[in-house]
């Protein structure tokens, strides 16, 4: 792994030299522009209008526009400065409950490993938050950003999650179209219970692939050997208007199929009542098993 950053992280009078490690990869396919005409790849070039000539990186500097056409400039020595970035120190403020945090707040992912002699105060601060299930609320500087960040551990190593400021968060209230206060139907509210409750599964990220990126895989590779592809349009879904017909349908859907009524039947060790129908859950009828007729005794049949 590429070392991204390299400093400390301090709590009270306790300093950790560590190493920071990236602990997420982009995976997205990139793809380059291409002139039509010729089949060449296009460039950019970093131009100065005024000059009319291109600009190497070294006479690149970095400034504000505070009015139209006029700008205060930085060198890099003092945006480190400002972001804190020089002193290459992760300060944790506080120790709170990861469940407190919500996961709007969380940017990216960042592995930490112990940096020369820190491995005793790396496993001494991994131990404690783990027996007190508390993560470590810090401020972070990272490529001259600045940002919180949530230290947690995760397996046998801290991990980093940098998050935004709650001022970067925008207001729900700015969301457009959110519906009122009506009232939602007692019935679909309770189908839509019973399909949560069936959809419902123990989180396992091995399941869920990109789908996306392995069609494109997979047609870059029939491009290039030369197949022509063609891709089926996918058929529009329409606008769902009877919201009870869709939820029965989706309930019936994710319902296990006996494929053997027989075996099953034997395996069975005792019959139970039948289970209520989406139908009768949603009338909120009473369903109760059906009474066994007693046999009469052979003394009772003699008196009659």
């Amino acid at each position: 792994m590429h070392t991204v950053w390299k400093g400390a992280i301090s709590f009270g009078l306790v300093h950790v030299p560590v190493k920071m490690f990236s602990a997420t990869e982009d995976k997205d396919i990139s793809m380059r522009y291409i002139h039509k005409e010729c089949g060449s790849p296009l460039s950019y070039v970093r131009k100065c209008p005024v000059c009319d000539k291109e600009v190497e990186w070294e006479e690149i500097g970095k400034g504000y526009e505070y009015e139209k056409g006029k700008f205060v400039m930085f060198d890099k020595e003092e945006l480190e400065q400002v972001s804190g970035q020089a002193d290459k120190n992760i300060v944790i403020l506080d120790f709170v409950d990861l469940q407190e945090i919500d996961p709007i707040y969380f940017q990216k992912t960042y592995y930490l490993s112990p940096d020369q002699t820190g491995s005793n105060a790396y496993k001494l601060l991994m131990n404690a938050m783990k027996d007190t299930g508390k993560i470590g609320i810090a401020q972070i500087s990272i490529r001259s950003k600045s940002s919180l960040a949530a230290i947690r551990v995760l397996d046998e190593c801290l991990a980093v999650e940098t998050m935004f400021y709650p001022d970067e968060i925008r207001p729900i209230a700015q969301v457009p179209n959110l519906p009122g206060q009506e009232e939602v139907k007692e019935k679909e509210l309770t189908m839509a219970k019973m399909l949560i409750e069936q959809l419902s599964t123990p989180f396992d990220a091995a399941k869920y692939t990109d789908q996306y990126r392995e069609r494109l895989l997979d047609l870059i590779q029939h491009k290039v050997a030369g197949e022509e592809v063609r891709i089926a349009p996918t058929q529009p879904q329409t606008n769902v208007v009877d919201l009870m017909a869709a939820l029965q349908a989706s309930i019936e859907a994710v319902q296990p199929v006996v494929t053997d009524p027989g075996s099953a039947a034997k395996k069975r060790p005792a019959r139970k009542p039948a289970a209520p129908t989406a139908q009768q859950a949603v009338a909120g009828e009473n369903i109760s098993p059906t009474p066994v007729k007693k046999k009469r005794s052979t003394a009772k049949r003699k008196e009659t």
